[in-house]
């Protein structure tokens, strides 16, 4: 069982066994495929928010984000999904159409669709960071009984959204540095989940990953 299966609510007892998840029609780890996705796209809008390109390059990472990070976890939320992972298919969909979502608002924004004059940018991206903020901190709290990295990840990403809409609305650069800085932060944390679902794949043990913070 790995360990993304057992945070959403596996037990030994109830898991197939290995020779079954290795050898099944419908098995495997979808974490292998959608952590590696998450991080490629956190680690791209992470390095544009702190610099790494200029603050007017704001298309700069969406090719990684639109065509690895939101299809690759999508495709792991349908093989989540067709393997009975339900938490873990909902929190990679979630998080595709988050991902997605980004592409779309900053392609918009810059080619004039939707109909937003320039006047409106500035709430829109207010709407749409307030509106993620609400589903992430949802997400959060759902995460309370999965081991702790998992509820740090989702912590770190509220207070990324968090930082980029105070930084919106004050136009701070500084901020939306601090919120590139925390995008990474959460990017590594995700390196690390990914190395404990690669560990249990390749015959290794999983990783500690905290207990958690509710424990029934």
């Amino acid at each position: 069982m790995t360990a993304l299966d057992a945070a959403a609510g596996g037990s030994p007892q109830s898991s197939a066994p290995a020779e079954v998840a290795t050898t099944g029609p419908l098995a495997g780890d979808p974490a292998i495929l959608g952590l590696p996705s998450f991080i490629v796209g956190s680690v791209a809008l992470g390095l544009a928010l702190v610099g790494v390109v200029p603050a007017t390059a704001v298309g700069a990472p969406l090719a990684i984000i639109l065509a690895a990070t939101a299809v690759g976890l999508f495709i792991a939320a349908i093989w989540a999904a067709a393997i009975g992972q339900s938490a873990v298919a909902g929190i990679f969909g979630i998080f595709g159409g988050f991902w997605l979502s980004y592409v779309v608002l900053v392609v918009g924004l810059i080619h004039g669709w939707f109909g937003i004059n320039p006047l409106a940018v500035v709430a829109t991206q207010k709407l749409f960071l307030i509106t993620w903020l609400v589903i992430i901190t949802m997400l959060t709290l759902a995460t309370l009984r999965m081991p702790l990295a998992f509820t740090v990840v989702f912590a770190l990403i509220d207070v990324a959204l968090l930082l980029l809409l105070i930084a919106t609305i004050q136009a701070s650069a500084g901020l939306t540095k601090t919120a590139g800085y925390v995008v990474l932060a959460f990017a590594a944390l995700g390196v690390y989940l990914f190395f404990g679902s690669a560990g249990v794949a390749t015959g290794g043990k999983a990783l500690p990953l905290g207990k958690p913070v509710l424990r029934d």
